[in-house]
């Protein structure tokens, strides 16, 4: 069933739906370093009261959702945050990632944070141009900057200030 995409705040309760779809993301190999699949306890583990999480809903069903996470623990990067946002496959190009990226960015900002900041690999066009549509800049390359499935992978490294306007 297709019905109007809402975005809130996600809550404990959502853990469950969150998990689903992160590791949908990890065993595309697209999205993520990542290979251990994540348990609901796992995602409970992120309400810390500190770094925002929101999901998309479409009616009872969570389609998406995007959160933020520490960047760094020196202090001088206190309103600095990392984030990531995830879609169902199900859900993908209906305009999921979008609404979960507005409304963290939305909530980043009233949480006090300056800016956002995360890498995507170069392949995952899709949420580079996502990105980019929000204003992210991208800051450059960083070239084997990890492995996943024993192969180094490059990733793009992407910002935005939260004072700024979305293009």
């Amino acid at each position: 069933m297709k019905g109007t995409l809402q975005v809130r705040e996600a809550r404990v309760a959502d853990c469950e739906a969150i998990a689903a779809i992160y590791n949908e993301g990890i065993e595309d190999r697209i999205a993520t370093f990542e290979t251990r699949l994540r348990t609901p306890a796992d995602i409970a583990a992120w309400f810390d009261g500190r770094y925002p999480c929101v999901v998309v809903t479409e009616g009872e069903r969570i389609t998406a959702f995007s959160a933020a996470s520490m960047y760094r623990p020196r202090e001088c990067y206190a309103g600095i945050a990392e984030f990531s946002v995830y879609v169902a496959r199900a859900a993908r190009g209906r305009g999921a990632g979008r609404m979960a990226m507005q409304g963290l960015l939305a909530a980043a900002a009233g949480a006090g944070f300056t800016k956002l900041v995360s890498r995507v690999f170069p392949e995952n066009t899709d949420s580079l141009r996502l990105l980019g549509s929000l204003g992210f800049r991208e800051v450059g390359v960083y070239r084997h900057h990890g492995r996943l499935d024993g192969i180094w992978r490059d990733v793009v490294i992407v910002e935005k200030l939260l004072d700024e306007p979305d293009l």
